[in-house]
């Protein structure tokens, strides 16, 4: 490949099949559209299949129509839209909490949410496979970053007896976005009491999918509203939308107001999804989504308990692969099968831990659970 002397070093020297691409694609409940076909989607994060739900759709469609497309403004000038507020009160209703923060977006909300709890006197304790966007507030609140390995209590605790710092915060996923499994929520609580700690807790996966009323792990740990616990969501995944949460106390929520810079300084997110995502929010508690995307989730477990899968409960099911060829021609041979499943690659996960990321969704039918099964037996 001819070397372009007018590109960063980092990109010259990135190996060609390492480099990513944006491939245009349009999406159709469970089907994806590329330029050259219709494949079956096994990628996305709409777990529930909210973001096509007629009655979601209806409602930003009617709120844009009478209100406009966007907010205009940051929150804190003239863009608060009462649909905020509503949505606010719905997510603290459902999480158990006493208040909520609505932000623009998952990334923005825990680099922000970290910004404006720590100071460089702070000690983070942070699990190594959390989301880049809690690794990126940690660094950027000037905090002493500790990063414990994955799910190992013991090495936190450590960790937290050798700490002498005021203020100690934990942070971890929920359940992790690539391996598919979960934190000890349970564990993690009891240690932020035992060591005057707080956890920051990014459910993202979780919430819709695990827990009563898809309350995600810390209803199903019995921990909604514990005064040590922040906890934040993500409207982009089982809700079918966009944006993000954080609920807590009204103390620690009134004092995001005061700080979160990636909310002052943001325009609010358009009133229509904050109004659509209310909606969702009541499609996922009183609907039977969930009891669908369970029972998918155990199907497909059931037709590939041979295969060499991560071990999940979640719509997230990891197919190991190794390495980065061997992934992308995994990924390739589905595609002319007829099925959509990524590879995903370092940095995105570790070198040498290479994997097809397959999620599944309460739209996917018997039969194509089925047709990917035999797909992947095929490998």
């Amino acid at each position: 490949m001819e070397r372009d002397n007018t590109a960063p070093h980092w990109w010259q020297n990135t190996a060609a099949h390492s480099r990513r691409r944006l491939p245009a694609t349009q999406q159709d409940g469970v089907h994806i559209n590329l330029a050259d076909r219709t494949l079956i989607n096994f990628s996305s994060n709409d777990y529930l299949g909210l973001r096509q739900h007629a009655s979601v759709i209806s409602t930003a469609t009617h709120y844009i129509t009478k209100h406009g497309l966007g907010s205009g403004a940051s929150r804190y000038i003239s863009g608060d839209d009462p649909a905020f507020a509503q949505l606010e009160r719905d997510c603290a209703e459902w999480k158990g909490a006493q208040a909520c923060l609505l932000v623009g977006s998952g990334m923005l909300g825990n680099i922000g949410l970290l910004q404006a709890l720590a100071t460089r006197h702070s000690d983070i304790f942070a699990d190594r496979l959390n989301h880049a966007s809690l690794l990126d507030g940690a660094r950027l609140s000037r905090a002493h970053l500790h990063r414990y390995a994955h799910r190992d209590m013991a090495a936190l605790e450590s960790l937290l007896q050798r700490s002498s710092s005021d203020q100690r915060i934990i942070v971890s996923d929920g359940v992790f976005s690539m391996d598919g499994d979960e934190a000890d929520v349970g564990a993690l609580i009891a240690l932020c009491e035992r060591y005057d700690a707080w956890l920051v807790l990014d459910d993202a996966h979780g919430n819709g999918c695990i827990g009563a009323q898809g309350a995600g792990l810390t209803a199903e740990a019995g921990v909604q509203g514990h005064s040590r616990l922040i906890e934040c969501g993500t409207f982009g995944k089982a809700l079918g939308g966009y944006g993000a949460f954080m609920v807590a106390s009204t103390a620690v929520i009134e004092g995001l107001i005061q700080r979160l810079r990636t909310a002052i300084y943001s325009t609010a997110l358009p009133p229509a999804m904050a109004k659509a995502m209310s909606v969702a929010l009541e499609a996922l508690r009183k609907t039977g989504l969930r009891q669908q995307l369970q029972g998918n989730i155990q199907s497909f477990l059931a037709l590939n308990q041979d295969l060499p899968l991560l071990p999940s409960r979640t719509p997230i099911q990891p197919l190991w692969m190794g390495t980065d060829e061997a992934a992308l021609h995994a990924s390739a041979q589905l595609r002319d099968a007829g099925f959509f499943v990524p590879a995903i690659r370092p940095p995105t996960v570790p070198q040498g831990a290479s994997r097809l990321r397959i999620t599944l969704s309460a739209l996917h039918t018997a039969a194509h659970i089925a047709a990917l099964s035999e797909a992947l037996h095929k490998l």
